[in-house]
């Protein structure tokens, strides 16, 4: 028998024990689950879930009788050794109310104590509302941060935000209707106005996108021409750099440009995509900016061998 590539081992006098299954469900559209998810979630002989009341319902439709068990963020550590022992003897399945679990979502403590103890966990690819809004957002998809839920009080969030501010990697956030005022106030307040898409209640019936400048988009909110409702996945493009005065001989739009591409390259951004976001951010071509580029890598090259 080949060796685990985890590398972990039984626990002692258990040759027959469980595997953790990590089950993503659908967001929205119940079309969205895979054939895969649906084999597990029959096959094994019980689904530790956020809401059991939630997931039934996803299973009544699906005709799966599977048993369940609650496991969500409010739950004590007597239920995570329920779930746990359960596993000493066969195989559970992990489920969040939607989307793929352990992400912003209490199942990641289980799943530490899972591999802690000894049993094999393995993930079961599905929907993730933190994708599917990047990748129809039209802000770069190559490099980017996920940061779930921000903090509910202001002065934690704008904390948060003042960690971020300066990276050039796309953000991903959640936000609940009632706070999306307040969390698109201070993200004008601590990252500027900067692009970004929002995307509510995707894959739903009413699934609907904005695009645009944060700050028009949270006028529009203010003014009450749209009402938060439903739940957001918000998409803000990476730190930009704007010149806020006309260049002058000591501080052309080249020497802006070398500056910006050296920042975006010291944090690890390919070459190619730094010319294209800093010919898009300063009005250059994307030769101009990709020539700099390629200068700065040779100098940095050169600067490395000495």
């Amino acid at each position: 028998m080949g060796q685990s590539l985890s590398g972990s081992t039984p626990p002692c006098g258990r040759e027959h024990m469980g595997t953790l299954y990590l089950v993503a469900t659908p967001i929205g559209n119940l079309e969205d689950i895979t054939l895969r998810a649906l084999r597990i979630l029959r096959e094994v002989p019980l689904i530790a879930a956020e809401d059991t009341r939630h997931t039934r319902k996803l299973l009544t439709h699906f005709n799966i009788s599977t048993s369940t068990i609650s496991y969500h963020e409010h739950s004590p550590q007597a239920q995570r050794d329920i779930i746990l022992s359960a596993l000493a003897t066969g195989d559970v399945a992990l489920v969040s109310d939607a989307g793929t679990p352990a992400v912003s979502d209490p199942g990641q403590d289980l799943v530490r104590a899972a591999i802690a103890a000894g049993y094999p966990v393995i993930p079961i690819p599905g929907p993730t509302a933190a994708i599917a809004a990047l990748i129809a957002s039209g802000l770069p998809t190559d490099n980017f941060t996920f940061l779930g839920f921000l903090p509910r009080k202001s002065t934690d969030r704008r904390t948060l935000l003042e960690q971020v501010r300066m990276s050039p990697y796309t953000l991903i956030l959640y936000e609940a209707p009632h706070r999306l005022l307040s969390c698109l106030d201070d993200l004008l307040a601590m990252l500027g106005d900067r692009e970004i898409a929002i995307a509510r209640e995707l894959t739903k019936l009413h699934e609907d996108w904005l695009r645009g400048s944060l700050a028009a988009i949270r006028a529009r909110f203010a003014s009450g021409e749209l009402t938060p409702r439903g739940e957001f996945t918000l998409v803000i493009s990476g730190a930009l750099v704007t010149p806020t005065t006309a260049p002058d001989e000591s501080h052309s739009v080249e020497d802006l440009a070398r500056d910006r591409l050296g920042d975006l390259l010291s944090h690890g951004l390919a070459t190619r995509e730094a010319a294209a976001r800093v010919a898009r951010e300063l009005g250059l071509t994307r030769r101009e900016a990709y020539a700099l580029a390629l200068h700065l890598s040779e100098e940095k090259a050169e600067h490395d061998e000495e």
